[in-house]
């Protein structure tokens, strides 16, 4: 990872967001939900092993289906992925905010909505019965959002997976007071630093300069395109992008949203 995002320990929320603060003891007791999602975030968490371990040390998890049976709704720190895309998943979201001091969102589907916003593009009827066939009537849905639409988040960690070494920098700054920024520029400054060559040059449309940085552009740097799974930088990189890939690449910028939707559906209406 490179260094400016390694040594950044508030994310681009609102400012009441910025101010909250973790009020925590000597061993603050942590837990890992889900919503609706592939809950791959949840296992990044454990991925990560060794380093795991020695933050287990000042930490109590005290409900994680993935790793533990027992159950407990003092909560501290709440860590939550998946998107809100059924009517239960609105219940366990404010049931969550209301047992957790402070709740952060992990992975894209939590921050973003995610691909399950791709539902939100096509009739009920169409993706109820591709997905549940002939049961679809069994199962409630809604159209799918953000945690962030229905309870106030304290902190977010996109991606696709969420990145682990992100979600290790943001407890540590927790447990020690400090505060946790997302950088503030696109994923084309990681490339650069990496030597990466640009992917418009080779006539693929890639969304690293509309997109936060703190993946190290890992995609490109493999030759795929970014597909913006950590979120929008904002509505002003968005229009500019607009402007500059017509301008020198003739890419329209509808162009540019159709290929923003497969993440950031949700955002896409939000920020424009």
């Amino acid at each position: 990872m490179n260094t400016d995002f390694e040594t950044s320990c508030s994310i681009g929320l609102p400012d009441e967001a910025h101010r909250s603060s973790v009020s925590i003891g000597a061993k603050p007791r942590v837990a890992v939900f889900s919503l609706t999602g592939c809950e791959g975030c949840s296992l990044a968490i454990l991925e990560l092993e060794d380093q795991l371990l020695d933050v287990l040390g000042a930490i109590e998890i005290v409900n994680f289906r993935e790793a533990i049976s027992e159950r407990s709704w003092d909560i501290d720190i709440g860590f939550v992925d998946g998107a809100v895309s059924t009517p239960d998943d609105v219940e366990e979201v404010k049931r969550f905010r209301e047992a957790c001091g402070t709740l952060v969102a992990i992975g894209a589907c939590a921050c973003l909505g995610g691909i399950n916003t791709l539902k939100n593009h096509q009739p009920e009827d169409s993706y109820r019965r591709y997905v549940y066939g002939d049961r679809a009537k069994w199962f409630d849905t809604q159209e799918a959002k953000p945690i962030s639409a229905f309870v106030k988040v304290d902190y977010e960690l996109p991606g696709c997976p969420m990145v682990k070494e992100e979600f290790l920098r943001l407890v540590k700054c927790l447990l020690v007071g400090r505060p946790f920024r997302l950088p503030e520029y696109a994923v084309c400054v990681e490339c650069k630093k990496r030597g990466n060559p640009c992917l418009y040059e080779k006539g693929i449309v890639c969304l690293g300069p509309i997109t936060r940085a703190g993946c190290d552009a890992i995609c490109p740097s493999f030759g795929s395109r970014c597909e913006a799974c950590r979120g929008i930088l904002s509505a002003e990189a968005l229009r500019a992008a607009g402007l500059n890939l017509q301008e020198r690449y003739d890419i329209p910028l509808e162009k540019v949203l159709s290929e923003l939707r497969f993440y950031g559906a949700y955002q896409e209406e939000t920020i424009s």
